[in-house]
């Protein structure tokens, strides 16, 4: 008799976990020999199963994992609106364009308009600021929070301000009281990069629901993977259809994929100059593009979710690991702080080398690397003086940018994933006494 769709899915799920089993065992981890990642994609067998029982759908665009996963994320983060893209970087440039939006009226923003930023990021929080035709105004960070120094953010501010567009650096919330009051007091707009920040507070609530607008990415190496995605998420209802409507092409049409005639007047309403009864779902009300997840990445995405509690304990035990550790190397070293009154999930732990340790960061991070350590530099450094960003329109706020060249020569940081072991831990303290000793510091 032959099986049905229901026991043919059964079969295969077990198939995979048998699969999971063989092809994804642990390894003991060899000191010396094995590698100690800073980051990496955490998952059991059930991910393998989601993403194989998504595909035998065949639905290659969005869909119902899609539509589950983002409701599941408007219900851990307390966001209205979820919206699924294909990266952190997407959706970047999507919440950059919803503040575009001819919905805004008088409050868009349009070209010559200047927006907040630091320089001691990744680039894709500021390159949509540029891709848009405005003006990064690039204000120095702190040694220790590696966010934005917000003791000169008002100096930063001119008549011509009208966002702040920041990033959680590393998973540690910036000082959002201090923002926030200047965000109303200048009636400006705020973006949250949460991309490195997910399941991060400040004050008990999580960041990304603080500013207008907020963003997600779901890289392996983030807080939890689809292998490429992001999300743009918002509790504002106007952003929302922007933001929607910039990531599906620009159409106003807000009918799901396979859906017709939502609104009830797909062939009945005017719009711009076009002929009444223009075909609603190729109307477009804003200049978008096609920046959709596919379901198979969506389906990984529900799973990864549903431990992400787990996955944030693990990152803050990381953490606190190895701070109890870098203790015994006395000064050679500037600790990472988190904000006043934050509680972060941190990407990473990222070190200063103090002046006058009499070797560099990339001495360090060389020693590290030879012996299976890796480490990552703290992204851009100093996005000023990498080779796309020089001749950029921009303004560099009054104090320069000291702190920030600082971290492009000396800082650097370590792993903080869930899949980093405290064996792993040991081992790295120990390679860095050994190089410490080799230089006569320790």
């Amino acid at each position: 008799m032959a099986k049905t769709e229901k026991e043919l899915r059964a079969q295969i799920a077990e198939l995979v976990k048998e699969y999971y089993d063989i092809k994804f065992a642990p390894k003991p981890f060899e000191p010396g020999k094995s590698m100690v990642r800073y980051a990496g994609r955490v998952f059991d067998e059930k991910e393998l199963q989601s993403l194989v029982d998504a595909s035998l759908d065949f639905w290659l665009t969005s869909g119902r994992y899609s539509e589950a996963f983002e409701s599941a994320f408007c219900a851990f983060t307390g966001a209205e609106y979820a919206f699924l893209v294909n990266s952190g970087s997407s959706a970047n440039l999507v919440a950059l364009a919803s503040l575009t939006s001819p919905l805004l009226g008088h409050r868009r923003l349009k070209r010559g308009d200047e927006v907040i930023a630091v320089a001691a990021g990744f680039p894709t929080t500021v390159n949509p600021i540029i891709q848009y035709g405005m003006v990064p105004v690039f204000v120095d960070v702190e040694i220790g929070t590696y966010n934005i120094d917000v003791r000169q953010l008002e100096k930063a501010i001119s008549s011509k301000t009208k966002a702040i567009f920041l990033a959680h650096t590393l998973g540690n919330p910036y000082d959002l009281d201090a923002i926030m009051k200047l965000v109303e007091k200048y009636n400006l707009w705020l973006i949250e990069d949460c991309c490195d920040a997910l399941g991060s507070t400040y004050k008990g609530r999580f960041v990304g629901s603080f500013g207008h607008i907020a963003t997600c990415s779901f890289y392996p190496a983030h807080h939890i993977t689809m292998g490429e995605g992001g999300c743009v998420f918002t509790s504002d209802e106007t952003l929302a259809r922007a933001a929607r409507s910039i990531r599906d092409w620009g159409r106003d049409c807000y009918c799901a994929p396979g859906e017709s005639n939502t609104c009830g007047k797909r062939f009945s309403a005017t719009y711009g100059t076009l002929p009444k009864g223009y075909d609603h779902k190729y109307v477009y009300s804003h200049i978008g593009y096609n920046l959709k997840v596919t379901d198979m990445q969506a389906a990984i995405g529900v799973e990864q979710l549903k431990k992400l509690p787990k996955f944030i304990e693990a990152r803050k035990a990381n953490f606190k690991a190895w701070t109890e550790g870098f203790k015994k190397f006395g000064d050679a070293f500037i600790l990472p702080r988190p904000t006043e009154g934050s509680d972060p999930s941190w990407f990473a732990f990222p070190v200063t080398v103090a002046e006058n340790t009499g070797f560099t960061r990339t001495e360090l991070t060389d020693y590290l690397n030879n012996h299976g350590v890796e480490t990552r530099n703290l992204f851009a450094g100093n996005l000023l003086r990498q080779p796309a960003y020089i001749g950029i329109e921009h303004r560099v706020a009054p104090g320069g940018l000291k702190r920030t060249d600082h971290i492009m020569n000396d800082t650097f940081f370590l792993g903080t994933y869930p899949g980093l072991t405290r064996e792993q831990i040991e081992y790295t303290l120990g390679i860095i006494e050994e190089f410490l000793k080799s230089k006569g510091v320790a």
